[in-house]
């Protein structure tokens, strides 16, 4: 079982304190606002939790944010969650939310504080101090390299890389420091010498935790950039014993004529939670993206379009899902006492919550039906809208619960797929590095 299930009883614990069916006949009522004007407001509200949020020593991401209690583990910083944050700061440029000179100074105290974190064989913790850049154990046996949150973190460094490699002096320095420090990570080592990557390396439990990297979920971007590196690469096979499993990864299986192409880990035939096909497309274009195993297009859109169809279905008869209230996937929830928790939502997980992020970060798979839930949570801007932008989770079966807080993997997959949608910009940059087009080639990619 995969890390985020398996991490799940910990952070509640730590938390708790397409096309419509036949059926759907009434078209959702839009906002006031334009969808120019919807995609504007998310993303430069979502760019806040990375920019005027971000942790004041090291310019990180932090893992979370609660707006009613702002110091709550206001030093825990996430390595993956600081990779969004990366390609969030890029995307702030370019839409003038701050100058190319603040974004470039911010990113620069970003990367030397990574180049003087801990890092394990290469990679770096799941959770750092953002105060000295120490290890914060994720849980008892995880406190050492994290190879998954590492390889979100490399993508957007490829994006600063590749950013800044033709600018000044100085930027030149940035898109230096930044391929410097994402081709330190010893994928190669993170194999055990086996066919197959593993998540986790600890200095004092070693491979204790053995979690392989199996199966369709949030981790081909680690498979991806593996192959990429230039002095640690891992070879053809890897990627097919251990991400593929010898091909037994495809899938035969359909919901509401959709077919889900790959078989997902958790094994559920509705696919699972929306961010399987969002954090490692975040820098990675699936667009004419094919293997052996997939068209990676085909296999994102279907997630994508089952996920809605099984909310408008809506087979527990939730308040309120619908074509324009849909979105299953891990975020904060709603514990059966009321109080707020953490659940990997699903088809196969549907405890009435719907996350924002899950609609929002589809929209280059699903534009106009991603467009009608942000209009529809912009209708409800008064509970569902904070600071940092829209709130993490909410349950209208639960008079309209809001869990009044933000994560950082789930705030920047929103402001990045936006703009992915809109000018192919963190896409354009990741695609164009000549390691990530010579790890695709290693393993077979057409692109």
């Amino acid at each position: 079982m995969f890390k985020f299930y398996a991490a799940i009883f910990l952070v509640i614990t730590f938390f708790s304190c397409g096309s419509d069916t036949d059926s759907v006949s009434n078209e959702p009522e839009k906002s006031t606002l334009t969808n120019t004007e919807i995609m504007d407001l998310t993303q430069r509200e979502t760019f806040k939790y990375f920019w005027d949020f971000a942790n004041s020593s090291s310019g990180a991401a932090k893992e979370r944010y609660h707006p009613n209690d702002p110091t709550l583990n206001q030093n825990v910083v996430t390595t993956g969650g600081t990779g969004f944050g990366l390609m969030a700061i890029l995307v702030g440029i370019e839409r003038g939310y701050v100058t190319k000179a603040e974004g470039t100074a911010r990113l620069n105290k970003i990367l030397s504080f990574l180049e003087n974190a801990d890092r394990f064989h290469g990679a770096w913790p799941h959770w750092m101090d953002g105060g000295n850049g120490n290890v914060i154990p994720f849980s008892t046996k995880d406190n050492g390299g994290d190879l998954v949150e590492t390889a979100f973190l490399a993508q957007g460094l490829i994006c600063v890389k590749e950013y800044f490699k033709n600018g000044t002096t100085d930027e030149k320095a940035l898109s230096n420091l930044a391929d410097a420090l994402w081709k330190g990570i010893e994928w190669n080592w993170y194999t055990q010498n086996q066919n197959a990557l593993y998540w986790h390396w600890s200095p004092n439990y070693g491979f204790d935790i053995n979690m392989k990297l199996s199966g369709y979920n949030e981790t081909l971007i680690a498979y991806v950039l593996a192959a990429a590196s230039p002095d640690y690469a891992i070879t053809k096979p890897v990627y097919q014993e251990g991400w593929a499993n010898n091909g037994t990864i495809v899938s035969s299986s359909s919901q509401y004529g959709i077919p889900l192409v790959l078989n997902h880990a958790g094994g559920s035939d509705f696919g699972g939670p929306l961010f399987f096909s969002q954090y490692s497309f975040l820098g990675l274009n699936p667009k004419n993206l094919s293997d052996q195993y997939a068209n990676y297009w085909n296999l994102v859109v279907n997630h994508t379009k089952i996920n809605r169809l099984y909310c408008i279905s809506n087979p527990k008869n939730y308040t309120d899902y619908g074509a324009d209230c849909w979105g299953l996937t891990a975020s904060y929830s709603r514990n059966s006492d009321g109080s707020i928790g953490y659940s990997a939502h699903s088809p196969s997980n549907d405890l009435g919550v719907i996350s924002p992020t899950a609609a929002i970060s589809s929209i280059a798979y699903t534009p106009s039906e991603s467009l009608d839930v942000m209009h529809f949570l912009y209708q409800k801007k008064d509970k569902l809208l904070g600071v940092a932008g829209f709130y993490d989770a909410f349950s209208p079966q639960y008079n309209y619960w809001v869990a009044e807080a933000y994560l950082a993997i789930d705030q920047g997959p929103e402001i990045i797929m936006i703009e992915n949608y809109r000018t192919g910009l963190l896409w354009n940059l990741f695609m164009q590095n000549e390691d990530v087009k010579n790890g695709l080639n290693i393993l077979g990619f057409n692109y």
